[in-house]
């Protein structure tokens, strides 16, 4: 079925509690919608936050990026996969514009298919627990946040860490003790640690049976974690330092500075390329865990369902949706007291709502 319609929609989302990460606040989003419709009525939606310091694609690199990709208007939509790969070709500096055409392309051709995505992708999964994340706040702001996501149902919480291993420690402490054993606990310093703090982190929590330390170091220093004793390097999950085929080689040589990857679509530039880097960490023996921006309701469920196709999948941290103070997506999939499940609807099962863009 031919597509005939090519939309992209810019909005600015202000974020109903903002946050902070090692050496960075947010307040507000930026996010761009595209709409792919074929000749039957049919409509597939994709969404992308681009985040420079992350992947080096700002806000307008991205929108161009898009705008740029009309050339889709009188293409097979069947043609995903072909089409996927010309879209990475021509937009290999731009993943997340690259994210929310593969997202697009992907829920168009499900719901042609007149099936949930996942179940055309192979389902591995239907229903996991997502964590739900804290930024870097006071011990009292941590706890109190704390208490009110335990009291709606989540049983596991990552926490930001990374600008004052003392602080971390301390909220990390305070956490365990006020709220027992039964609620899981991640660490995720998106870098701010150096490497010499990394081993100390492990010895001041080891009481707290704290599930791993995401992306302690930068990306340039990730390679040191390999002189780190094996019982600490298997609680190290990669983020930042993952993105593509060939980080996740890198990655995989010995000794293996981590045990686990973050996969981000945003990251990655989407379903299709996750899946892959979903492939290679099954036949090696990693754990997946899959993540997020401050992202809509749509990228939300695009990568719910590939973590779905994915046997390799352990974790998921998809809660960046809960944080914006309005959404033009809608649906998509449930959430109740932490646990997520595919809707069962068409392609991604998500749909927009009505709402004027900014561009």
């Amino acid at each position: 079925m031919t597509i005939r319609r090519f939309e992209v929609r810019a909005v600015d989302v202000p974020l109903a509690r903002p946050y902070a990460i090692a050496g960075e606040r947010t307040e507000a989003v930026r996010m761009l919608f595209v709409e792919l419709g074929d000749s039957s009525g049919h409509v597939g939606l994709g969404s992308a936050t681009p985040e420079v310091s992350i992947t080096g694609e700002d806000f307008e690199s991205c929108k161009a990026a898009l705008e740029g990709c009309r050339w889709l208007v009188g293409q097979d939509a069947l043609d995903v996969h072909v089409l996927g790969k010309r879209i990475e070709e021509r937009l290999p500096k731009n993943p997340g514009a690259r994210a929310a055409l593969d997202m697009a392309l992907h829920d168009l051709w499900a719901r042609q298919m007149e099936a949930s995505l996942v179940d055309l992708l192979g389902r591995a999964h239907h229903e996991l627990e997502t964590s739900v994340t804290i930024g870097i706040e006071s011990v009292e702001a941590t706890l109190a946040q704390a208490r009110e996501h335990v009291a709606n149902g989540f049983r596991c919480l990552k926490i930001k860490t990374g600008e004052d291993l003392d602080l971390d420690v301390e909220r990390l402490c305070v956490l365990r003790a006020e709220l027992g054993p039964a609620i899981a606990l991640r660490a995720d310093a998106n870098g701010g640690y150096g490497l010499h703090e990394v081993p100390t982190f492990f010895e001041r929590t080891q009481a707290l049976t704290i599930e791993f330390l995401e992306q302690p170091v930068k990306r340039a220093e990730f390679p040191g974690l390999r002189h780190l004793p094996m019982d600490m390097r298997v609680r190290i999950v990669a983020d930042e330092s993952v993105h593509d085929e060939r980080d996740a080689r890198e990655l995989l040589r010995d000794p293996r500075p981590c045990a686990g990857w973050v996969v981000k679509l945003m990251k990655c530039g989407g379903i299709a390329p996750a899946l892959r880097l979903a492939a290679i960490a099954r036949e090696e023996g990693v754990a997946l865990m899959w993540g997020c921006m401050d992202e809509s309701r749509i990228g939300i469920a695009a990568a719910l369902h590939a973590a779905f196709a994915s046997s390799a999948t352990r974790w998921l941290d998809l809660d960046g949706h809960m944080e914006l103070a309005r959404d033009l997506g809608t649906g998509g999939f449930t959430l109740e007291r932490g646990r997520m499940r595919t809707n069962g609807e068409h392609g991604l099962g998500a749909r927009l709502v009505a709402g004027r863009g900014t561009g």
